[in-house]
């Protein structure tokens, strides 16, 4: 039924912790080069597990937040 919250048990009710590059990407709307800036500047933090680097969910939402604040500070 549309607009009934999930169960917390229920697969698409959980958040990932982490993801991948491409998928932080789509996940923000930017670009895999921003991105790339964002962590080597420490905006972003990320975890590397073997090959794997795996960006971590909350500091994506930080750093969106982060910019809506300043953005608001400005306008």
């Amino acid at each position: 039924m549309p607009g009934m919250p999930l169960p917390p048990s229920s697969p698409l009710s959980i958040e990932p912790i982490s993801m991948r590059v491409p998928d932080a990407c789509r996940y923000t709307g930017i670009s895999r080069s921003t991105l790339y800036l964002l962590i080597a500047r420490g905006e972003v933090e990320v975890v590397k597990i073997g090959a794997a680097t795996l960006v971590l969910t909350d500091s994506l939402r930080n750093l969106i937040e982060r910019k809506r604040v300043h953005n608001q500070q400005y306008h």
